[in-house]
């Protein structure tokens, strides 16, 4: 039987751009260029790998957002995904990541699926609780934060490194994982793998494919809410000592007026 691999990823704005939200706190997607967010990559990118090991091995993508969130299955499938799933529906708008894990619950349940894998966080809003939330919802094992992971013999492992130790974890198939940036570099897409992504399917579903009401969703479905937006306060320029003869007297004042010394 063919190894079926979940990935699910995300559509963020792009962190190098200005970064405007609407009236009702959500981020004006309008105002900003959009990406597949780089720790999703590396999900990915493991995704394809344990297929690549495997004798059977289907990877799908899967990501809820708006119409530009094809964009990230795009660049996946040009990775080398099998296929990809969209969901879009205007009442996800607002969603949390409590609602979002709900629809992703969902759809993974429809597609069927063997091992779910996860980037560790979204790059924009770095909560970090949807693999966990997933695993609870789909009811089975997860093992998280890995940077190494393996499947085999309907077992996935992986290691998971700390500050101070590195553990070897395991869990029984089905089974979430997530990922970390130090798992490995993802791939580049080549020009063939470009051209091909265009040919592969993308299966477009919304709420009612998933047999979720639109109050479960959105803003008025959230379990959390944003209060208030504020943009980070403008790096200063830091103070520079010319040393004339002074400059370790001028260090040792700077250090004791920051309560360094």
């Amino acid at each position: 039987m063919s190894l079926r691999i979940v990935v699910t990823v995300k559509y963020v704005p792009d962190a190098t751009g200005d970064r405007h939200f609407a009236d009702d706190l959500t981020v004006d997607r309008d105002d900003v260029d959009g990406l597949l967010s780089e720790l999703d990559e590396y999900a990915v990118e493991q995704a394809l790998q344990i297929a690549e090991d495997a004798d059977d091995a289907e990877v799908t993508v899967l990501t809820v957002g708006p119409e530009d969130a094809k964009d990230a299955l795009r660049k996946a499938l040009s990775m080398g995904a099998d296929k990809a799933i969209h969901v879009e529906d205007e009442d996800l708008h607002g969603t949390d990541v409590i609602g979002t894990s709900l629809v992703l619950a969902k759809a993974i349940e429809k597609a069927g699926y063997d091992l779910v894998i996860s980037g560790m966080a979204s790059t924009d809003g770095t909560a970090g609780v949807v693999p966990a939330l997933l695993a609870e919802r789909l009811g089975v094992p997860q093992v998280t934060l890995l940077s190494e992971v393996s499947v085999e013999d309907g077992i996935v492992s992986g290691r998971r490194d700390g500050d101070a130790a590195s553990e070897q974890l395991e869990a029984s198939l089905p089974a979430v994982v997530s990922v970390t940036d130090q798992s490995g570099e993802a791939r580049y897409p080549s020009f063939k793998g470009i051209m091909a992504a265009k040919k592969k399917p993308v299966q477009a579903w919304d709420l009612s494919d998933l047999d979720i009401d639109a109050g479960e969703v959105g803003l008025e479905g959230s379990c959390t809410k944003v209060d208030a937006v504020a943009a980070r306060p403008a790096r200063t320029a830091g103070t520079i000592v010319k040393d004339e003869g002074e400059g370790g007297k001028q260090l040792a004042e700077f250090l004791a007026s920051q309560k360094f010394i």
